[in-house]
């Protein structure tokens, strides 16, 4: 018998996250062969009268792939992909990794070329400002194994994650999106960590489901030249099949100008990409009241009560400093007291301490008000 919180959650994601309607296409893009969701999502596109297209991608394939390409073959990709997706009205990608490290021994230029020539136009340029879109994971052994948790114990957690009410956690981050475009200054203090620059003039954008689940931020983006300090990111990370952990930089001007971490040189080697890999493409606010404890994933890290990430390379357009790059790799600080604290300022004003939202209008946000 079908597990019926994946019937729920492709519910979920077809008419609230997309909100698909009659005739409109959906591309379904599978990574990890997660068919019981799939199945779902074309049902359920299919009850709402959308026309559903379905592609099914193996992280060993695209390994391979990956290995063996070239700026020629990468283009050729690119293109088929990029004609199918400008020809979408949605998007949905479906994810399951069994090995994120499966991508650690491709050498880095050719993850480059991968970066720049397909992920970049057709993702970054065209699928996210153009399209209604939404990613997520579907839960394994591997993903399980992340969080110390038993295969049935994460499905537990998944599926309370992903089936929250997004609609109610929405109406909680009006009042942050309003403060944090009222703003001009921000400062971060913590553990290794004393960051200032300013969001003025630059949207905030809520993540209440409609892109990402699970979700549960607000982001901005810092004015490009105006990052200065120190941060220290105290969740480990994996960008293209590498793991790093103790990331801290420090800026000069809105730049990157010193980078270490348990991998110095390939992490310098990632902000070397091009120019704007070394500078803040996205500051963000998480608070989902169930993702507590990084597992080495984004989608779910992102969004840890208690946490911001402090984004080097591109920024989205609907929170746009300009900053342009083929990286964008959301790093991870958690400010609740058993990660060492922390405290975020906006303008003078204490908006969040320990995790913790002090100011009245902000009180909704924490997660006794969100479960």
């Amino acid at each position: 018998m079908a597990d019926p919180r994946i019937n729920e959650l492709a519910s979920r994601l077809v008419r609230y996250s997309l909100n698909l309607q009659k005739g409109e296409k959906v591309l379904i893009e599978n990574t990890g062969l997660q068919p019981e969701l799939v199945r779902a999502l074309v049902r359920e596109s299919f009850a709402v009268g959308a026309l559903p297209l379905v592609t099914l991608k193996d992280q060993e394939v695209n390994r391979a792939l990956y290995q063996g390409t070239s700026e020629e073959h990468m283009a050729l990709m690119a293109k088929f992909e990029y004609d199918r997706m400008k020809d979408m009205d949605a998007y949905i990608a479906v994810r399951a990794y069994d090995n994120i490290n499966e991508y650690a021994d491709v050498p880095e230029d050719k993850m480059g070329i991968y970066s720049r020539v397909l992920y970049q136009p057709v993702h970054t340029n065209e699928r996210v400002p153009n399209k209604r879109w939404v990613v997520l994971r579907y839960p394994n052994k591997s993903m399980a194994q992340l969080s110390s948790m038993s295969l049935e114990g994460f499905e537990d957690f998944y599926f309370s994650v992903c089936n929250l009410d997004y609609a109610k956690m929405s109406n909680a981050m009006t009042p942050l999106k309003e403060l944090m475009e009222r703003t001009d200054r921000v400062r971060i203090v913590g553990p290794k960590t004393d960051l200032r620059f300013s969001i003025k003039g630059i949207s905030a954008i809520k993540c209440d489901g409609k892109r990402n689940i699970p979700d549960g931020e607000v982001y901005t983006a810092p004015v490009r030249d105006s990052v200065e300090g120190t941060i220290f990111y105290n969740a480990a990370t994996n960008y293209n099949g590498i793991s790093f952990t103790d990331v801290q930089f420090t800026f000069k001007e809105g730049k990157i100008v010193e980078a270490t971490s348990s991998n110095t040189k390939a992490l310098n080697d990632i902000l070397d990409t091009d120019e704007g890999a070394r500078y803040i493409g996205e500051f963000a606010i998480g608070f989902n009241p169930h993702i507590l404890h990084p597992m080495l994933d984004i989608l779910f890290d992102e969004k840890i009560a208690g946490s911001f990430h402090f984004t080097p390379g591109n920024a989205y357009t609907v929170a746009d400093n300009g900053n342009r790059s083929s990286v964008h790799w959301d790093l991870v600080q958690i400010q609740r007291p058993e990660y060492g604290g922390g405290e975020i300022w906006f303008d003078d004003v204490l908006i969040r301490k320990d995790g913790r939202f002090v100011l009245p209008e902000l009180e909704g946000l924490n997660p006794e008000n969100l479960v």
